[in-house]
This record gives structure tokens, C-alpha cells and sequence, in this order.
């Protein structure tokens, strides 16, 4: 199969379900009543299964092909997808909603294992650069059609039944049509890759059923972990890791809460559909403008050289949210554009925190390193992000926000402790 019938579908699979676990969730908790302590701290959670990923991530190469795992995985995620539709207006749902929702995470988790290694495994080396920037682009396509398209429409709904139905009724609904449509959308994708994925040789069990192969790979994966935590300058790396955006991990829980509270409560009062719009839209094209940005100016100057500017790109812009809540705009031009700043800031400062990511995990098991250093980068987002919506009602929108440009610090402080390490070891091509 050419490459162009099955790598855009691939990988709009591989960031849909990311998108609605980790966005999509919480916009529809919020309308559903969830309080921001409850919202901040059980969708954090549900980052786990990617902290977690590499821990598994050997079985994928074990049991079955990946062409296997990818349809598998697709079919557990729309059956999920399709008990949280089936839950929504039951009782208990909330609680039936989160569990499914774990379902999703980790299948999705597993289903982005395999998927990386399938496209390696399918492509020669040629065709993985040639195809680089595309599959990232699909993937960026699927993180606006859920967390703008898919949301905006929900909102639709909202208004659409609230006329006919009260709120109570009307909201989980209108949230029940959408993820029926993303079940159907699922199970249309795993049918076509069923078909469409091609069957390449490279594609095959490590273990074929032997228990000695099994010991070995299990050997293989324990030495990478020795390994890892051998390198030199592993603490400060870890460190750079976990801290580099403390801020943000708490910000981005409380975003959408806040577009969407009453100015009563603090927030802006926006509708389902204008946040879709504003966060999910406006903001993502931003966040992909940033990130393309970010990496046209490391290729040419290097990291060394960019790493302050992108440090206070990363934080600087988080001042937006605070004059939100202390101007509270009405008009939907000044608040797009403040999320489009900050969001644009965001896209550009992360590209150094992956830049550093991949020359630390340069050498012997560098993909083992990799998943390993993504890993405690979703730790350093699942963590600070479980007790934000306690903060948040602790403090108030607006106080929350100067918490949060305190917060900015320890990002500043990482990358001075990098530095030395970068100066003596990581030096990119242009500074050698």
C-alpha cells in the first residue's frame, strides 16, 4: 500500500483519542457539573497510561505484530468511546464516564506504541523523513477537529436541545450525540486500516511463543533502564524534564474552566462552541504555528543559542490569562487573541524542551531513552495538574493566575542547572 492511503488516517487515529482524553474530558466534565478540584485531579490522573507507556511498551514488540496492537487497539477504543456515549445519561455517570475514559487512555497509549513502531517498521529511512511533517500535521488535523470541531459542535447540541429539554438533560445528550458519532467515527477508521495497513515483513513477534526470546527482550529492556540512569548528567536532565513546564501543567486544567464559568464565579462566561472556537481553533492553529516556528529557528541557531528566548516564550505569554480575569473582556477578537499569544508562546518554547529530549537519549537504545524521557515528561504534567483545581477554588481565578506566574520560576531555574550540561555534552551541529 502507498504510504499517502494509510499514514494521514494513522495518525488522525493516534492524536484523536489523546486529544479527547486529555482536553475534550474535561470541557465536558465541566458541563456536566464537575467541580474544578474534581475536574483538575481526575483528568491529570488520566495522563498516567503515558507516563507509564514504556514500562509495557516491550510487550508491544513481543505479542502479536503492531499491525495487530493498531487494530486492536482501535477497536477497544471506539467500544470505549461508545460506553461513555451509553453512560452519559445513566446514573452514576460521571463515574462511568471516568472509568471508560481510563479505557481510552490506555488503549490510546498502547495504540501510539504501536503506530510509531509500525511506521518505522513500514517505511525506509527516505520515506520516514519524507513523511515526518505530514504525519505530524494529521495529527495536529485531529487535536483541532476534537478539541475545536468536535467541541463546537457539542455546543450546538447544548443549544440545540436546552430549547426542547432543561439543562440537566439537554447538556449530557448533546455530549452522548457526540461521542456516538466519535464510536462510529472509530469504527469507520479500524475497518479501513484493517484493510489499508500494509504487511511488512520487518513486522513480526520478537518472542514467536518462546520463552527464551521473552527472557531476552526482558533482559534487553531492564539494561536500558541501567543505562539510563547512568548517563552523565542524568539529574539536572530529569530535572529540565519534570520542571520545565510546571506552569503550564496547572494552566492548562484551568483553562477551559475558566472560559467557561460565569463572570459570577470568576470566569468568562463563554458557551461550549466559543471555547471549541477560541481554545480549540484559534488556539491550536497558534500552538502549530509556534511549534513550526520553534523548530525553523533551533535548526538554524541550535539549542544552546535558544534555549533562554524559548524558556520565556514558554512563560512569559501565561500573563494573558491573568488579564483576562482582571479585565474580563466581552469581546471574542481580544480573548482569541490572548489565547492565540499564549498558545503561539506554548508551541514555540515546547520544541526545546523535545530538541533536548532527543539529544539526551542520543546513543545505545536511543528509542528505549526517548519513551523514558517522555514518560517523565507526562509525570511533570500529571503531577502539578492534580492539585491546580484545588488551588484554583482555593484562590480565586485571578489569584490563581499570579500563582501561576510564580509557578514560571522553576522553569527559569531548570534551565540554568541545563546549561552546563548542554555546554559540555549537547551542542547542536551549528555550535560545534
Amino acid at each position: 500500500m502507498k504510504p499517502w492511503s494509510w499514514i494521514p488516517t494513522l495518525y488522525f487515529a493516534q492524536g484523536l483519542p489523546y486529544v479527547v482524553v486529555m482536553t475534550v474530558a474535561g470541557i465536558m466534565f465541566k458541563r456536566l457539573g464537575m467541580s474544578n478540584a474534581d475536574l483538575a485531579l481526575y483528568t491529570s490522573g488520566l495522563y498516567l497510561p503515558w507516563v507509564i507507556k514504556p514500562l509495557w511498551s516491550p510487550l508491544v514488540d513481543i505479542l502479536k505484530t503492531k499491525r495487530w496492537w493498531i487494530v486492536v487497539m482501535q477497536i477497544v477504543i471506539g467500544a470505549a468511546l461508545g460506553g461513555v456515549a451509553f453512560t452519559l445519561q445513566a446514573p452514576f455517570a460521571i463515574r462511568c464516564c471516568l472509568s471508560f475514559m481510563w479505557l481510552v487512555a490506555f488503549s490510546s497509549a498502547t495504540h501510539d506504541i504501536a503506530a510509531d513502531g509500525f511506521y518505522m517498521l513500514a517505511l525506509t529511512e527516505q520515506k520516514q523523513a519524507y513523511f515526518i511533517g505530514i504525519r505530524n500535521t494529521f495529527y495536529r488535523i485531529a487535536v483541532i477537529f476534537g478539541q475545536g470541531i468536535l467541541v463546537m459542535f457539542a455546543g450546538m447540541l447544548e443549544a440545540f436541545y436546552s430549547e426542547r429539554l432543561p439543562e440537566a438533560v439537554a447538556v449530557p445528550r448533546a455530549w452522548a450525540v457526540t461521542f456516538y458519532i466519535l464510536t462510529a467515527l472509530f469504527g469507520l477508521l479500524c475497518i479501513y486500516h484493517r484493510r489499508m495497513l500494509p504487511r511488512p515483513e520487518k513486522d513480526c513477534a520478537v518472542a514467536g511463543g518462546k520463552r527464551s526470546s521473552f527472557r531476552e527482550v526482558l533482559r534487553e529492556f531492564g539494561g536500558t533502564f541501567g543505562t539510563f540512569f547512568q548517563k552523565e548528567g542524568i539529574v539536572p536532565a530529569l530535572l529540565f524534564i519534570l520542571f520545565y513546564r510546571f506552569a503550564e501543567s496547572q494552566l492548562v486544567k484551568i483553562t477551559a474552566p475558566f472560559l467557561l464559568d460565569t463572570p459570577e464565579a470568576g470566569g468568562l462566561g463563554l458557551s461550549t462552541a466559543q471555547v471549541g472556537f477560541v481554545y480549540g481553533t484559534v488556539g491550536v492553529v497558534a500552538l502549530t504555528l509556534g511549534g513550526i516556528a520553534g523548530g525553523i529557528v533551533l535548526s538554524r541557531k541550535g539549542l544552546r543559542a535558544c534555549l533562554w528566548g524559548m524558556t520565556v516564550a514558554m512563560n512569559l505569554p501565561n500573563l494573558v490569562y491573568l488579564y483576562l480575569a482582571m479585565a474580563r473582556p466581552s469581546g471574542m477578537a481580544i480573548v482569541s487573541g490572548c489565547v492565540a499569544v499564549e498558545q503561539l508562546g506554548y508551541g514555540f518554547g515546547f520544541t526545546s524542551l523535545t530538541c533536548f529530549m532527543m539529544l539526551f537519549s542520543a546513543g545505545r537504545h536511543q528509542t528505549a531513552h526517548y519513551a523514558l524521557c517522555t514518560g517523565f515528561m507526562a509525570l511533570g504534567m500529571m503531577t502539578p495538574g492534580m492539585f491546580s483545581g484545588w488551588l484554583e477554588e482555593l484562590l480565586g481565578y485571578r489569584n490563581f493566575f499570579v500563582w501561576i506566574m510564580g509557578c514560571t520560576l522553576p522553569s527559569f531555574w531548570v534551565t540554568a542547572r541545563i546549561r552546563p550540561l548542554l555546554d559540555r555534552h549537547l551542542r547542536t551541529d551549528s555550535n560545534r
